[in-house]
């Protein structure tokens, strides 16, 4: 009797046993079959993506090469054309100005960066407004505006080059600058005589306001700034020209 129920019971635990093996085959089974679903579909995207920046790379190449294409036919045909070589070296200055050209000269150098403050304890208190540790949108704004006030003739942040129609605003934690997510530190670089343009670090100045609340702030000379060409296309929606 005790033999029989102890085969019974080995029996039974030998199928508790063979049915778990097979549920945890099957439940692995459907794991690596998902698992392969996803990684088919990541490699799907990142080929896509990769093609994206082909088609890109290529246009752009193309761009670059009409652009010195024509600047060489203006050249050609200004040579023996005084007044076209006026006209032309008009339409460099405008470029310089608007943003489409490669520039360098002096000025200055600003470095802004968050605050380093981490007193979650005095933070939590209240004392301390952690909006105030962060460098935003309007803060850049009105860093732009007083160097353009100073005379700075050509303007970069984080090489994002400042033209007539560059929008700064706030997305989150970056910033948004012509529609590239730019975060701190913020390198802005600025053409222009360079006494002038420090003047911004004066005492009582918006910078020694951002300084107070903790924000990092550099200020440097420079006898050579390069700063680049704007990468995007200027379009206008509403300017028409007087015929």
């Amino acid at each position: 009797m005790n033999k029989k129920y102890v085969s019974i019971t080995i029996g039974i635990m030998c199928f508790l046993l063979t049915l778990g093996i097979i549920v945890q085959l099957n439940t692995i089974k459907e794991a690596n079959k998902t698992l392969g679903t996803n990684s088919s579909k990541d490699n799907e995207l990142r080929d896509e993506v990769l093609r994206w920046k082909e088609k890109y790379d290529s246009t752009y190449s193309s761009l670059l090469r009409e652009q010195k294409e024509l600047e060489e036919k203006r050249a050609e045909a200004t040579k023996n054309d005084s007044n076209s070589a006026n006209l032309e070296e008009e339409l460099k200055t405008a470029n310089k100005l608007l943003g489409l050209t490669d520039v360098t000269g002096k000025g200055i150098i600003i470095t802004i960066a968050d605050s380093t403050t981490q007193n979650s304890q005095t933070m939590g208190l209240g004392i301390i407004d952690v909006n105030n540790l962060l460098v935003h949108s309007t803060d850049l704004i009105k860093i732009v505006n007083e160097l353009k006030n100073a005379g700075a003739e050509a303007i970069s942040i984080n090489d994002e080059r400042i033209t007539l129609t560059t929008s700064i605003m706030c997305d989150g934690n970056v910033v948004l600058i012509n529609g590239q997510k730019i975060g701190s530190p913020f390198v802005i670089k600025a053409i222009g005589i360079p006494e002038s343009l420090a003047g911004l670090n004066r005492p009582g100045g918006y910078l020694e306001f951002m300084k107070d609340d903790g924000i990092q702030i550099d200020v440097k000379k420079s006898d050579k700034i390069i700063i680049d060409k704007y990468s995007g296309v200027l379009s206008s929606k509403y300017l028409k020209f007087e015929k």
